[in-house]
């Protein structure tokens, strides 16, 4: 059987093909090292820690979706004031809030720590947040 054609680098064929990345691979085991242009981590391994953070919040799937997508920074001063919004949230009885974090918003489920989507200031105008029961800014 002949390799086709569209699949052979160029160069040619230089050995087995490396192992495609898992579906939705942003919650990897973050065994793979890769870096960007600059140096440091890739953005896959930026969400991946922020999908875990270590003061126990978490990033649903879609709310990493839309922070790649509207490239939200989340660094860890950021990761802490969300926490200590949600903290601040669940200390009132809050359901599911709305956290301000230096003109980002997020809508997070304060009883599981997650956060369910994120806007950034300039997505913002006209938007409607609905299913909420607190405001936070952190």
């Amino acid at each position: 059987m002949s390799p086709n054609p569209a699949l052979i680098p160029p160069g040619g064929l230089v050995g087995p093909a490396s192992p495609a990345a898992p579906a939705g691979g942003v919650k990897g085991t973050g065994t793979q090292d890769a870096r960007n242009a600059t140096g440091g981590p890739s953005f896959a391994d930026t969400l991946a820690q922020a999908g875990h953070s270590a003061d126990g919040l978490s990033f649903s799937k879609h709310a990493l979706a839309r922070v790649e997508r509207r490239g939200i920074e989340l660094d860890q001063g950021t990761l802490g004031r969300l926490s200590q919004g949600v903290q601040r949230a669940a200390s009132k009885g809050s359901r599911d809030s709305l956290v301000l974090v230096d003109g980002t918003a997020f809508v997070v489920s304060v009883s599981n720590r997650t956060v369910i989507t994120a806007v950034g200031s300039e997505h913002m105008k006209d938007n409607v947040f609905t299913n909420i029961d607190s405001a936070v800014i952190a």
